[in-house]
């Protein structure tokens, strides 16, 4: 092959290349796809991607163990000191998921609250590689949990019969350009409700009450769609 052709295919490479990248990070990394928000009294996924833990906690007892010596509880999540038994369920969303955050039931924003990174926002290398390759724990070495910027939205309203108030964590990622709350303080939200996004490959947890009867449909490794999975009823 003579050499301006070897130059020519290296050339028209590198554009498709760099015309798929420019595609997938601004035209379809935005896509937000419709949803069918199932009816009845139930709980659906905040977010799109691959569930990394499920787990009922006691108040000041650790969740999960990231690494030797390293555990996470409620609190370093939420950012915000509980009484009450929890249900912690953790969604990552690699950058091939649709990043646009839903309510996860019917209610009202109590508030906003962002809070900075501990540091500088780590990458989520670890979980992202743990999933692809269905390594569990997902979330071992996965010290974003604890450190990265987050956007906590707490929604109150009701399950059962009972008052529920559940708390939405938005976690960025290494790379993220932002975290998007398209809700107000005092607003009532419908299941299903688009509330927010995270830009680039994040996280996203979902703190539950745990209530009497409440019955969680999911579990580590199950792929999850906002809006539309039910993960608890």
């Amino acid at each position: 092959m003579e050499r301006a052709t070897v130059i020519a295919v290296v050339l028209v490479t590198c554009l498709g290349l760099t015309a798929a990248f420019i595609f997938w990070r601004y035209v379809w990394f935005f896509r937000n796809p419709p949803r069918v928000v199932p009816e009845g009294v139930n709980i659906v996924s905040p977010a799109d991607g691959t569930v990394v833990y499920v787990k009922r906690v006691k108040p000041n007892k650790d969740v999960i163990a990231i690494k030797e010596g390293v555990s996470a509880r409620i609190q370093d999540i939420i950012r915000e000191d509980i009484s009450t038994p929890k249900i912690l369920i953790g969604t990552f969303m690699s950058p091939f998921d649709v990043h646009y955050n839903r309510a996860p039931f019917a209610g009202t924003v109590n508030f906003i609250r962002h809070y900075a990174a501990k540091g500088r926002n780590l990458d989520m290398k670890s979980m992202h590689f743990r999933t692809v390759f269905g390594l569990q724990p997902f979330y071992r070495n996965s010290l974003h949990i604890l450190e990265n910027e987050r956007t906590v939205t707490r929604i109150t309203g009701l399950f059962k019969g009972f008052s529920a108030s559940c708390y939405v964590v938005q976690i960025g990622g290494g790379h993220v350009n932002g975290i998007d709350s398209y809700a107000k303080e005092g607003e009532t939200v419908s299941k299903g409700q688009i509330f927010g996004m995270i830009r680039i490959g994040s996280q996203v947890d979902l703190v539950l009450p745990d209530l009497p009867d409440m019955n969680i449909r999911v579990k580590p490794g199950d792929t999850v769609r906002a809006g539309e999975t039910i993960i608890a009823e």
